[in-house]
């Protein structure tokens, strides 16, 4: 690879790593705007003329009045002033406004840099698809609000999981891209040991972060605010009262959150054991210092999933743990990327002899 390809392939690279910073963002500002009761404030989608806010006190009248008439408004804020819809307004408009920017600025370089001959044939069709992906992603925003512009004032958690599922896929998708650009290294020869067991924590956190949307769908934060018992017992009752029995872990609050919890906390127990076991028998400094970020972003995680559960969700801690749940998704990401590419040979030292010892 020549300096003008290693150069371009550092642009791209850098470009996506942006655009996976922005979606964190719009992933934190969107767990913010559901904390806020803010959803539901605007009752219409206009994907090319909605990015201009309300511009005087007669536009402002015309948004109020569809809130207005929309079931949140008549069956949980009937009454509300103003001045109280304008805070909720502004959170959605700038959480659809955020998205919106996602879209240019990941469009608009995608055309320069196609034009000007930088992308290389093999990742012009995994752009495109994720192209494509984010417009399903703005649609699918949007069919989820409708699930609560109905009777029931609030979203589907269905339509809620597969907002959020969609998300992380694009996010996990640019962001392997972009390691691959960035840090360009072969596969290795031989499978790494380690490649199972970033696997496996790859499903137990994508798994528990889709079933978090389910427990921010159903506001089953808000019950059993205690830990690690739920209700003085660790098994809560009527956890399978629901009919058939499947429906109790995605309606049913108390399957929801207590299923969470399980998850959770073994994501975090297979990721302590498969940290420990690198630790031991690994002698690559890099995957080492990967997999020890990896420990303490998932402690992190828990923690903060924890307190958010036993202060009853406040906006802050709420948001935070779920731009926590992205943290810990890029955390697994990087250290796969790590045990799976061809490095040069650790050179042997006391600590390596140690290790191969044990």
């Amino acid at each position: 690879m020549n300096s003008i390809e290693r150069r371009n392939q550092s642009i791209l690279g850098m470009w996506l790593m942006i655009c996976c910073v922005v979606l964190l963002i719009l992933v934190v500002v969107g767990g913010a705007t559901r904390l806020t009761g803010s959803g539901l404030s605007m009752v219409e989608w206009q994907p090319v003329t909605g990015f201009i806010p309300p511009m005087n006190e007669e536009t402002w009248m015309q948004e109020f009045d569809a809130y207005r008439a929309s079931p949140e408004y008549q069956k949980l804020n009937y009454g509300m002033s103003l001045a109280e819809f304008k805070v909720i307004y502004w959170w959605e408009f700038g959480h659809r406004l955020l998205a919106r920017g996602l879209g240019l600025v990941f469009a608009l370089p995608l055309v320069w840099f196609w034009w000007r001959g930088i992308i290389p044939p093999r990742l012009r069709w995994p752009l495109v698809g994720l192209l494509v992906l984010g417009g399903l992603q703005g649609y699918m925003g949007w069919y989820m609000v409708q699930s609560g512009l109905v009777d029931i004032p609030r979203v589907s958690p269905y339509r809620l999981a597969a907002h959020l599922t969609l998300a992380l896929i694009i996010f996990a998708i640019m962001f392997r891209l972009a390691m691959g650009l960035l840090w360009p290294a072969p596969p290795r020869r031989e499978a790494s040991r380690w490649r199972g067991w970033t696997m496996a924590l790859l499903a137990l956190a994508s798994i528990t972060i889709v079933s978090g949307a389910f427990v921010a769908g159903l506001h089953a934060g808000l019950v059993y605010n205690t830990f690690p018992l739920m209700a003085g017992r660790w098994i809560p009752d009527g956890i399978l009262g629901l009919e058939p029995m499947w429906r109790n872990f995605f309606e049913n609050t108390a399957t929801v959150q207590f299923t969470h919890r399980v998850l959770a906390l073994t994501t975090l127990a297979v990721t302590l054991i498969t940290w420990f076991r690198v630790w031991k028998r690994e002698a690559d400094p890099v995957i080492r210092r990967t997999f020890h970020v990896l420990a303490a972003v998932a402690m992190g995680q828990v923690t903060l999933g924890i307190a958010t559960l036993l202060m009853y969700v406040p906006v802050t801690l709420g948001t935070i743990h779920q731009g926590g749940a992205v943290i810990l998704l890029s955390a697994i990401l990087s250290a796969d990327y790590v045990v799976s590419r061809q490095r040069d040979r650790v050179p042997e030292t006391a600590h390596s002899g140690r290790l191969a010892a044990t």
